[in-house]
């Protein structure tokens, strides 16, 4: 049984795109399920919009997130002797010609084929014309008038293309320059590639790319066109519905893992296990199970998944992955009294890594603004509640979790109080917020003596103004 191959070929004209990690998750998992390679290449032929830059951030987001290519990556710009060879195979075997079609001339054709509701296509004037070489002319495949294309598409089952519906289209420019279908078709042979798996929005090139492969003498590939990725509104993802670069997700502190899993489920699902990591999905993928059906990226859902793979980190792993996020913000994780329990109670506090670290703050950093409405709401002019607690903690002898809620729990027994009107304005005055774990605990992973203080903070700042 022949080896599968596949590939992931990104254009270097953008960072990363989320769409285009999932295209490159699925040929990676699909090569490691059936032992085989997964490759990538470089197809950076429009020299305008193509850069060093992003070509880097692309092999850099691959190997960050664990789709490392089994072999080094190929660049098309280096290969041009490689495609001209290829298409000079094809003007010798006769299934190519030379067309010195204006642009004016090609621009009126496609009116009046679209004014008559057909559709827009080369009409073959040049096609049997025998013209020579000259740097007026591109070179025309000589698509094979009759008959029809059959793509196997693992997805979509076998789609059928009438060869008529398919004009002959351009594989050298006037320059000399080789195009993309010539190029793709070129280096999915060279490169041994036995299976193609990219967007659907590539299924109208397919049976073109068949025809360049029939003219060479290629063998057969495998097939597969996934499902867009879509955005709440059903269009194509793009920056209005979210972030759409990997590496803005990386930034934001979304485990790759989570990432990783959450586009795996964009268009392919496998029972009721939400929460998997890439060694469940190349055992359990099968590239027959990804529906047709556009596939939504729902950012709540990735908050939700990431959320869990955090929660199965060990503390120390998940302290590794955090602290970056911790020294963006200037904190060093462990300056704090208690930090493996301070971070322990707090690590479920938000859903990615880099809201955890803003939630870490007030217990590293002193408060820089409270919450004016928090304060509006739970304190507004009387600062007594804040004075009594302050006096009863002054008082308070044993420093825990216990002894703290006991404290809260009886002074507000006594004083037929509710639960936030006690606790909020502690929360407020240790955290300039109403967020944060029990108040019992928020209170002792503080130190006795910073407790005091931040009360008294916010008691001057209430008295002040009012």
């Amino acid at each position: 049984m022949k080896k599968v191959i596949t590939r992931f070929a990104p254009s270097p004209t953008g960072t990363l795109h989320i769409g285009g990690v999932r295209t490159a998750l699925f040929n990676y998992v699909y090569a490691k399920k059936h032992s085989g390679k997964f490759l990538v290449r470089i197809e950076d032929t429009d020299r305008e919009r193509s850069t060093k830059e992003f070509e880097k951030n692309i092999l850099d987001s691959l190997d960050s997130i664990g789709l490392s290519p089994d072999e080094k990556p190929i660049n098309q710009s280096e290969r041009a002797d490689i495609y001209l060879a290829a298409a000079q195979k094809i003007i010798d075997s006769g299934q190519a010609y030379y067309c010195n079609c204006s642009v004016e001339r090609l621009e009126k054709m496609r009116s009046e084929q679209q004014a008559n509701g057909q559709k827009p296509q080369y009409d073959g004037k040049c096609r049997n014309l025998n013209l020579e070489k000259s740097s007026d002319t591109v070179l025309r495949l000589k698509t094979p008038i009759e008959g029809e294309i059959l793509v196997k598409d693992y997805v979509r089952g076998n789609i059928v293309f009438n060869n008529s519906e398919l004009d002959d289209l351009i594989i050298l420019r006037s320059d000399g320059s080789p195009t993309y279908h010539l190029c793709n078709v070129v280096d999915d042979y060279e490169q041994g590639i036995t299976t193609v798996i990219r967007g659907e929005d590539h299924i109208s090139n397919t049976p073109r790319q068949i025809n360049i492969q029939n003219a060479l003498g290629y063998p057969e590939l495998e097939y597969a066109h996934l499902p867009l990725v879509l955005g709440a509104d059903k269009k194509r993802l793009s920056k209005r519905h979210a972030a759409t670069s990997l590496e803005e997700y990386k930034h934001k502190g979304y485990l790759d893992s989570a990432i990783l899993n959450t586009l795996a489920r964009l268009g392919w699902s496998k029972g009721d296990n939400e929460v998997f990591y890439l060694e469940n999905l190349i055992q359990d993928f099968e590239i027959t199970e990804v529906q047709k059906a556009g596939a939504i990226f729902d950012v709540s859902k990735l908050d939700y998944l990431n959320a869990q793979h955090m929660a199965n980190l060990s503390l120390e792993d998940f302290k590794e992955v955090l602290t970056p996020f911790l020294t963006n913000i200037d904190i060093d994780i462990n300056t704090h009294a208690n930090s493996d329990y301070l971070i322990k109670s707090m690590r479920s506090s938000a859903n990615t890594l880099s809201e955890v670290a803003i939630n870490l703050k007030c217990y590293y950093q002193n408060i820089e603004s409270y919450n004016q409405k928090a304060i509006e709401k739970f304190i507004g002019n009387s600062s007594k509640v804040l004075s009594d607690i302050h006096k009863l903690i002054k008082n308070l002898d044993d420093w825990n979790e216990e002894s703290l809620d006991n404290l809260l729990l009886n002074y507000r027994h006594e004083n037929e109080l509710s639960v936030p009107k006690v606790n909020q304005p502690i929360r407020i005055a240790l955290t300039g917020s109403t967020n944060s774990p029990s108040l019992g605990l928020t209170l002792y992973l503080f130190e006795k003596e910073e407790v005091l203080k931040r009360i008294e903070n916010l008691i001057e700042l209430v008295e002040t103004e009012n």
